[in-house]
């Protein structure tokens, strides 16, 4: 069983932005994918770094937030590094859309208006 992965356009464009800051930020996506949203999805591993956003689960989608993220250009901070990324699991066809990816000092929540406009526009 392998996850497909793919990035909305706002996400891209977030990614974008933040890399200029964070250098390891591509490889630390790598590595959250593998121990954190793999071990959470078909391991059924808990270890506190993936959490459902409360309102947009359903049985075939669940968006999900990644707070446990070790970004290593932030160094000192390990997983707690302040990077959220949002993202839909979905369950059939096992596919991951990657819809947010935000830094915690600029910002303080995921955009619910941008996870409602993903949703409606998957449906």
């Amino acid at each position: 069983m392998k996850i497909e992965y793919n990035n909305t356009d706002s996400f891209q464009k977030d990614f974008k932005r933040l890399l200029k800051k964070f250098r390891t930020l591509e490889d630390d996506l790598e590595t959250a994918k593998r121990d954190a949203i793999e071990l959470y999805h078909f391991k059924n591993l808990d270890n506190q770094s993936v959490f459902p956003v409360p309102g947009f689960c359903t049985e075939k989608i669940k968006v999900c937030k990644i707070k446990k993220f070790a970004c290593k250009a932030l160094k000192g901070r390990g997983s707690k590094s302040g990077i959220r990324i949002i993202y839909a699991f979905h369950a059939e066809t096992l596919k991951v859309e990657f819809i947010e990816i935000y830094f915690k000092g600029e910002k303080d929540n995921e955009d619910r208006e941008r996870i409602k406009t993903y949703l409606n526009n998957y449906n």
